[in-house]
């Protein structure tokens, strides 16, 4: 799909922006901020409908990550791995809204997920961060396993699966997305009624399904990474 490309010098050096994917990820930013400030604004005891949907929501996530890396590191590593959650949630549902009665001279407005620099820009920061967690918990044996036959072929597999996480999550997310939103899009040229509404409300349920793989891939790479046994 077309991206609506703004091109700005700076120090001598052009820097290509897609405007349509910043304006839609801002945009799921403000969504997330003011549905988690509606949720916690009146937090009780005796909890409101919202907040017992945010807090089951948050739990089942939580518990989720316990199992993969024990209750202390849950702790520790729950905030980003909850925040990739609810982000790429948001920005997926966002999505299906009727962006295309908006019209652009350049591009159009989308999920911002449908964008390969932003579903990477995600894998970079999961693959940076596990990778720091690991040689901080396991040192130099992260990368390297030994001299040996055995240690010098782990490691190069090791590497290997270090290179190709991050296209993988980046491709995976992007692929559905933009393949969900394609299709959805070609049925509503075809007709507006009634034929696109099975797939628009199965890409409401593919929005849940990638937002929930990609957290989960990323609780099982950190847990990897941070087990002593690595």
């Amino acid at each position: 799909m077309e991206h609506w490309v703004y091109s700005l010098n700076i120090a001598g050096y052009t820097v290509n922006m897609n405007m349509d994917t910043l304006i839609t990820m801002w945009f799921s930013m403000l969504l997330l901020i003011i549905l988690a400030f509606a949720t916690s604004r009146n937090i009780s005891v005796i909890p409101n409908k919202l907040q017992i949907a945010g807090e089951g929501i948050i739990n089942y996530l939580v518990d989720i990550i316990k199992s993969g890396m024990g209750e202390q590191k849950a702790m520790q590593h729950s905030p980003l791995l909850l925040t990739l959650f609810f982000f790429i949630l948001t920005a997926n549902l966002a999505g299906q809204l009727p962006w295309h009665l908006i019209h652009l001279h350049h591009g159009e407005l989308a999920s911002p997920n449908n964008d390969i620099n932003m579903t990477a820009a995600m894998a970079a920061v999961v693959s940076v961060y596990y990778i720091y967690y690991g040689l901080k918990q396991n040192g130099l044996k992260f990368f390297f396993h030994g001299f040996n036959l055995d240690g010098i072929i782990i490691s190069l597999i090791d590497l290997l699966e270090h290179f190709v996480r991050p296209f993988s999550l980046a491709l995976r997310l992007f692929a559905n997305i933009l393949a969900g939103e394609m299709l959805v899009f070609a049925f509503l040229g075809i007709c507006t009624y009634i034929v696109p509404m099975p797939f628009m409300l199965f890409e409401l349920f593919v929005a849940l399904i990638q937002a929930l793989v990609f957290t989960l891939l990323s609780t099982s790479y950190i847990s990897m990474s941070i087990s002593e046994e690595h």
